[in-house]
């Protein structure tokens, strides 16, 4: 007997009606699946929020200046975002690492230095980045997985920080679903009406001033940021290690649209923590065919969805671990 029958055998004959643990019973059979044992355990659980700046927030695409970025990292630094008190709510470990923010953070702060740049390129009119720039982000962001793994940890949520992060990953989801830009576009930070036509209109600009290659890598690169590509290194390490891997809302899923391109196979290890408000969230999760632990509204990022969903993991692990079966317990089972 396989381990998925097996799995399926141990969720089934629980003391409940079958199938009645709902969405529970579906993440305990993917962790079981993931890590191909009945009796899985999450190890040192660990959240990680990149952190980089964009050069498109210059043509006014968000409603908060990108000195927040910076200011926001030391907020994390200093334990007082929703991060922060999230994490030490349900024992996940933080770590901040700064991919690309402009500013010069003390070397002795708590974070994780690995900025490629201070800034992507504004990509109205220019290449966001270059391709060195581009594989140094994947490289990063795989080191620090594979330094996690080391460490015994088989569990990594991702979760970012960027103003004008949103409108960058409007334009990559569309480059990898083939989605209309305008259908990639939403509010952000809070752009709304002529503001958000505003936003839409840029984005169109920037696609239409495309003159490069069509090859998806080198449009990807062209409009990209640092953050966004570490965090694709970082599942990519993630999913070689066979960790599971907590993805939070529209930005990190568009991470995860970048390493699903390069390796599709990645899904299996992926449980999607939320759906965003950010309207565009819910064409990716169903372009993916994923179905999110939680519906919230919420449009925070930070990775605040996997920290609130994290402790449903748990207890789909619990569950699968401690319950007893019909068997253990001299329940008797339906006819």
């Amino acid at each position: 007997m396989n381990i998925s029958t097996q799995l399926q055998q141990k969720i089934d004959t629980k003391t409940k009606p079958l199938g009645s643990l709902g969405q529970l019973e579906k993440i305990a059979f993917q962790i079981g699946s993931i890590f191909q044992t009945l009796t899985p355990e999450i190890r040192k659980p660990c959240m990680l929020v990149f952190a980089a700046d964009h050069g498109i927030a210059k043509e006014g695409v968000s409603a908060y200046p990108a000195e927040v970025t910076p200011q926001m990292v030391l907020n994390f630094v200093n334990g007082g975002a929703a991060i922060n008190v999230f994490c030490r709510q349900n024992g996940l470990e933080l770590k901040v690492i700064d991919a690309g923010v402009n500013f010069d953070f003390e070397t002795q702060l708590p974070i994780v230095h690995q900025k490629i740049g201070k800034a992507t390129k504004s990509f109205l009119n220019q290449p966001a980045m270059t391709q060195e720039q581009f594989q140094e982000c994947l490289k990063k962001g795989g080191e620090i997985l594979q330094g996690l793994f080391e460490q015994g940890s088989n569990c990594v949520g991702f979760g970012e920080m960027g103003i004008g992060n949103t409108a960058t990953s409007s334009v990559l989801m569309s480059i990898l679903t083939g989605i209309p830009i305008e259908e990639c576009v939403g509010s952000g930070t809070g752009v709304l009406n002529a503001a958000l036509e505003k936003k839409v209109s840029i984005l169109k600009s920037a696609l239409e001033n495309y003159k490069g290659d069509d090859y998806i890598p080198l449009k990807l690169i062209y409009f990209g940021g640092f953050e966004i590509f570490q965090m694709a290194g970082g599942m990519l390490k993630a999913f070689e290690n066979n960790m599971l891997i907590l993805v939070d809302g529209f930005i990190s899923s568009v991470a995860f649209l970048v390493a699903h391109y390069f390796n599709p196979e990645i899904v299996k290890n992926a449980i999607f923590c939320h759906c965003s408000q950010e309207k565009a969230h819910k064409s990716i999760l169903e372009y993916l065919k994923v179905k999110p632990v939680l519906d919230l509204g919420l449009r925070l990022g930070e990775g605040t969805g996997v920290a609130l969903a994290f402790p449903i993991l748990k207890s789909a692990v619990t569950f699968l671990n401690e319950m007893a079966s019909f068997e253990e317990a001299g329940v008797s089972n339906k006819e």
